[in-house]
């Protein structure tokens, strides 16, 4: 069966859409996935099991949570191409700064990188990779992207925590 790996977009964040991921994991287990995994209390799920649609992840979390949550999902093969891929690996010094923004569809957006410089972004695919020097708290990037530019089905996550879901995903 193939690894998965879930990305929940906006739980858990200041009191708000609380999802425990214990609840996660039993949930996870119910649909019929094995080995389920989360890593930090972000909404980040990595399992085992058959290939189905976000919507259908969506719709088991709002039954079971009562709120509805945008999913993300990407195979254990997809993410692996995330990081092999990173056009930003030579500049991204600090994992804390480095995110991947992962959508659901194709990424696109019209915003020229020269306009947020130093802070920088690549769009690849489904995936848009930031650099934000000055740290992602503070970054005018990051704040558009997250809340005009890639829309309700898209979510961010940092280097470190891309990394160590690949890694997941490969235990």
């Amino acid at each position: 069966m193939p690894r998965q790996i879930a990305l929940l977009r906006g739980v858990n964040v200041g009191g708000n859409k609380r999802v425990e991921m214990a609840r996660l994991r039993a949930l996870l287990e119910e649909l019929g996935y094995r080995d389920a995994r989360t890593y930090v209390n972000s909404g980040n799920a990595v399992f085992s099991g058959p290939s189905r649609s976000e919507k259908h992840l969506e719709a088991a979390i709002a039954k079971a949570f009562g709120f509805e949550v945008p999913v993300v999902l990407r195979s254990r093969d997809e993410l692996a191409d995330i990081v092999q891929a990173n056009p930003l690996r030579d500049i991204a010094t600090d994992p804390a700064k480095h995110l991947v923004v992962f959508c659901a569809a194709e990424a696109s957006t019209d915003l020229d990188p020269a306009d947020f410089a130093p802070e920088t972004f690549h769009v690849r695919g489904r995936e848009v990779y930031v650099w934000a020097p000055g740290g992602i708290g503070t970054s005018p990037l990051a704040k558009v992207l997250a809340t005009k530019a890639l829309g309700d089905k898209s979510t961010a996550r940092n280097w470190r925590t891309v990394e160590k879901l690949l890694a997941l995903a490969d235990s």
